[in-house]
Parts: C-alpha cells; structure tokens; sequence
C-alpha cells in the first residue's frame, strides 16, 4: 500500500504539489495521468525519495519512507523508467540480475528469475540473455528494463512513462506483457502517463493530476461517464469519450448469451473496441463468441446506462 498524506513539493516559488492525499490499494494497477508540469512524475518519485517532500507524509506499507535507509528502501521497490538506463557494460542477464544480487539471492535462484523474466517479457531470442546494451532495440532495452524492475519480486513498481518513446506496435505488446505480469503477480505499479488511452488500457483506477493537485480519481469508467468539471470531461475526450469507453468496455459484459454467429469467435475478454473493429473488417454485425453466445453491433453501440 502507498498512501501520500497532505504532500506539498515546491521548486523555489514554483508549487509543482499541492496538499495531496490519495491511497493506492495492495495489488492495484494504479495510473497516474495529466499533463507535463502537472506533478505526476514528481509525485511517483516521492516514493522511493528520489524527490524529498517539503510537507506531509509518503508511507508504504504504513512506513513513512523517509524514516527509511534509503538504499533498503529502493532496493525493496521496481523503478522502470523512459529513458531505460541499463547499465551499458552488462549482458542483460546481468542487468536484470542486479538487484537479487545485491540481496544475495544464491545464485541458482538468480539464473532462474532471469529465464523466467526473459520469457514473460518475450525476450527470448536466441542468445538474449548474452547481449550488451548496445545491441538492443529500443523496445527490446525497454523490455530489460521492465525486467530489471520486476527481477527482485517487488511488492511495489515505479514506471514512469516507460512506453512513452516506443513505436505503437510495440508499445501496445509491452503494455499487454505488463499488464498481464501485474496480474499473475498481484503487484502493486503506480504508472505515470500523459497519454489517457495508455492510461484507460492500464489503470484499475486513475488519477487525473492537474496544477499539482488531483483533479479526480476513479476507474476508467467513472471517469469517462462521470467527469468531476469540465477539465476533465476535456482530458477524457469531451464528445469523442464513448469511443474511449469501448477501449475499456469487455465483449464478455455486453454479450448475449442466447444469441449464435458464425465464423471464428473472438475472447470475452477483447474489448468492444476489438469487437468494432473485427465487424468493420468482417463487415457483419455480430460475432461468436468463444465459450459460446455472440456479441451484436446494437449491443457495443447501445450505451450502458
């Protein structure tokens, strides 16, 4: 758990946090999002004190961090960021290892994280784990850097706008890898973001900052159908959020179970949007879906009241 009680962070005059409180629960995907100079980054590095507060209190796990030995505390929490920062004279085997071996993890254990690791993240190329640095792409060296934050089975991950220089394609298959490790593991990552579809597509809950404060909180829905003010009915999409609330709306939860389609099925768990998408290409109006039941055109345009 991390819990920011009353946080104010200025920079000289300028206020970059102010007087923000907000809890994010064991286990929770938890976004935040707004735009630059909003404070999210500077709010996520407060956790683990690579910015000091000015006022309040940051505690994880009910224990005010900057009570902490500093290096205990980093070492106990995954921090991925933008711009990577793999250590350049390292193998990648060697890059993820670096925290379970500053824990004195035995060596064995160490070797099988690091295969384990390679695989989720798809980084099994032959001979990967005996690259340098240099010779990644930039989605492959973002990859080790997930990696690298998750090597030490942190209860708690930091990412800060890790996707945010990749191509589409790949950003969208590392956000999948993610989000899917996030929940076989159950570990808590508080993401920032400046982009609010990778902030829907991630975020159990979300937190749009603006001006240094939080402007509202909730799960993509809440705020795509219940915007606090206008600011954020603006952030979410204004007249085009309905096509945001595909992006987060699952077949499973819209289907009809009575009804049948022909053709192949596609998973409950797509979103509506991937459902929209497969009718425009297939051009009908309903699909099968697997384990039974369909999924009609009149269902995804039909809005949940």
């Amino acid at each position: 758990m991390i819990e920011f009680d009353h946080v104010h962070k200025a920079f000289g005059d300028h206020v970059v946090i102010e007087d923000l409180s907000l809890r994010v629960e064991d286990g929770e995907f938890f976004v935040l999002v707004g735009p630059s100079g909003s404070g999210k980054s500077t709010l996520l590095r407060t956790v683990n004190r690579l910015t000091h507060i000015d006022r309040g209190r940051v505690r994880v796990d009910g224990n005010d961090v900057a009570t902490q030995p500093i290096e205990t505390l980093r070492r106990g929490i995954g921090y991925a960021i933008q711009s990577v920062g793999l250590f350049p004279h390292r193998t990648v085997a060697e890059n993820i290892a670096a925290v379970p071996h500053l824990l004195g993890w035995p060596q064995q254990q160490i070797d099988e994280r690091v295969a384990e690791l390679i695989a989720w993240l798809k980084l099994d190329e032959p001979g990967m784990a005996g690259r340098y640095p240099d010779t990644l792409s930039g989605g492959q060296a973002q990859r080790v850097g997930v990696a690298r934050a998750l090597a030490a089975r942190p209860k708690i991950v930091l990412m800060d706008e890790p996707f945010g220089a990749l191509d589409p394609l790949t950003r969208e298959s590392l956000q999948a890898s993610v989000k899917a490790i996030q929940k076989d593991t159950g570990t808590t990552i508080l993401f920032v973001t400046h982009d609010m579809d990778e902030a829907f597509r991630l975020g159990d809950r979300v937190a749009l900052m603006l001006d240094g404060r939080l402007a509202q909180v909730g799960t993509p829905l809440e705020l795509i159908r219940s915007p606090a003010d206008e600011r954020v009915n603006e952030f979410v999409g204004g007249t085009r959020a309905y096509l945001r609330e595909l992006a987060v709306r699952c077949v499973r939860d819209s289907m009809r179970q009575d009804e049948r389609a022909d053709g192949d099925a596609i998973a409950p768990e797509a979103t509506l949007q991937e459902a929209l998408g497969l009718m425009l290409e297939k051009r009908r109006d309903r699909l099968a879906v697997a384990g039974g039941g369909a999924i009609l055109l009149a269902d995804i345009v039909a809005r949940p009241r």
